[in-house]
C-alpha cells in the first residue's frame, strides 16, 4: 500500500484530504507543522509527501529543503499544496525542492494524477 504523508495545519483540510485518499486505497500519516513533517518523513519513510506551504514552526519551503537535503529522505517526492497560485509561488516551491505544485482548493482527480505520476517513476 502506498504511504502518503500529509503535512497540513488546517484540521478541516487535513481531515477531508485524508479521508478522500484513504478511500482511494492510500495509507495516510500526518503532521501538523513543518518540523513535525520533517520528523515524520524520516520516521515513516512515506512514498510521497503532500506539503502545505503555509505551516507553523517551519514553513513548507523550509521543511521541503530539510527533507530534500537529507540523504535518507531526499528521494521522496513532494507535492506543494498551497492557496498561493502565482507563478512566483510555483517557482519558489520548485526551487525549495518540490516535485510538483497543486493549488487549493484541491482538485482530487488532478492531484491523484500527480500522485500516480510521481510514485510510478
Amino acid at each position: 500500500m502506498t504511504k502518503i504523508l500529509i503535512v497540513e495545519d488546517n484540521d478541516m483540510n487535513l481531515d477531508m484530504l485524508s479521508r478522500r485518499l484513504i478511500r482511494k486505497g492510500f495509507e495516510i500519516v500526518t503532521a501538523r507543522d513543518g518540523q513535525a513533517g520533517v520528523e515524520q518523513a524520516t520516521n515513516e519513510m512515506p512514498d510521497l509527501i503532500l506539503m502545505d506551504m503555509s505551516l507553523p514552526v517551519l514553513d513548507g519551503w523550509q521543511a521541503t529543503r530539510a527533507i530534500k537535503g537529507d540523504a535518507s529522505t531526499s528521494q521522496i517526492p513532494v507535492i506543494a499544496l498551497t492557496a498561493h497560485a502565482m507563478d512566483a509561488d510555483r517557482k519558489n516551491a520548485m526551487d525549495a525542492g518540490c516535485d510538483a505544485f497543486h493549488t487549493k482548493p484541491i482538485d482530487l482527480p488532478e492531484l491523484l494524477d500527480q500522485i500516480n505520476k510521481l510514485i510510478t517513476n
